[in-house]
């Protein structure tokens, strides 16, 4: 694989395409690395996982393969296309309903929503009365609330949603118009303008790390003013980016480029600490997204 990865590298440098023959995983059931004579000559076998961990690394789309025999595969790697919301210049409707975040699902990725799940039921979410999403968007985090729980359990919750984005929150309002839930359109440093009541549940994902808020008082700051004393808390920290129609595992930090995840794991840590601090069972999960769950203990 040091080989492949190397000469793959270089190939891609001067062509926006490439395709090699490979062994086809189908036919067998070993771990990546093991040899497999075919006709006098030694293959060595890697799982499709393999070849999409390969795609993703080199920023590329991989195309299904092509049979070239009994045996044998063809796999293409295009280059993905740069475009990516990471870089709009917008700023309040960098996130709206024209916007090139707009076009992101993120509860179409497996490894997002099965972790998403996960953490609501760590909650109780059933048990809960009063949610807050801070950087709520669409409300796709509501929506799944509403698929997940009991129909009378949802009616008899209260849900609060805040985003600076007012097309989003319009579209948010259209989504979810049932009495129990209320929309905002604030910038989420201006939230104690809203005068909003306490909550049992605090929801954010991506969106505490924003560039223009002052992630750790405000983390705590939320803690002590908008959480009853036994509140849960789920944050989601963004461990990845969205390149041309795919999401890449790693989140990258100003002016580097590569992956670097120290800003990301430093905030992580952080909020461990703290809740622990304050008698919070603290879990850390995910993949793309790494979600901080916390309930308090004996809860």
């Amino acid at each position: 694989m040091q080989e492949i990865l190397s000469y793959l590298k270089k190939q891609l440098q001067q062509n926006t395409s490439i395709s090699f023959i490979a062994l086809n995983p189908d036919k067998y059931n070993e771990y990546a690395g093991m040899q497999v004579e075919i006709e006098n000559i030694i293959y060595i076998y890697r799982s499709y996982k393999a070849w999409v961990d390969l795609a993703e690394i080199l920023m590329c789309k991989i195309y299904t393969p092509e049979p070239i025999s009994t045996y044998l595969i063809k796999i293409t790697l295009q280059k993905l296309k740069t475009d990516s919301f990471h870089t709009d210049s917008k700023k309040n409707e960098k996130y709206g309903v024209n916007s090139h975040f707009w076009r992101i699902h993120k509860m179409e990725e497996p490894a997002f929503i099965y972790y998403y799940i996960q953490a609501l039921q760590n909650v109780h979410i059933e048990h809960k009365k009063q949610v807050l999403n801070l950087g709520i968007n669409r409300a796709d985090e509501f929506m799944v609330i509403k698929n997940l729980i009991d129909t009378k359990k949802y009616k008899d919750m209260q849900f609060i949603g805040v985003d600076h984005s007012y097309s989003a929150i319009e579209q948010a309002k259209r989504l979810l118009p049932e009495k129990n839930v209320d929309f905002y359109t604030q910038d989420i440093n201006a939230l104690d303008t809203l005068d909003l009541p306490k909550s049992d549940l605090l929801i954010s994902i991506g969106t505490l790390q924003s560039p223009s808020i002052d992630f750790k008082p405000f983390f705590m700051h939320l803690v002590q003013n908008y959480l009853t004393k036994d509140a849960s808390i789920i944050l989601g920290f963004p461990n990845s980016r969205w390149v041309g129609g795919e999401v890449i595992y790693g989140a990258k930090a100003p002016n580097y480029v590569m992956s670097e995840q120290s800003l990301m794991y430093n905030d992580v840590i952080f909020v461990k600490k703290y809740l622990q601090q304050k008698k919070y069972r603290v879990t850390i999960t995910g993949k793309q997204y790494v979600f901080v769950t916390a309930t308090k203990i004996g809860i």
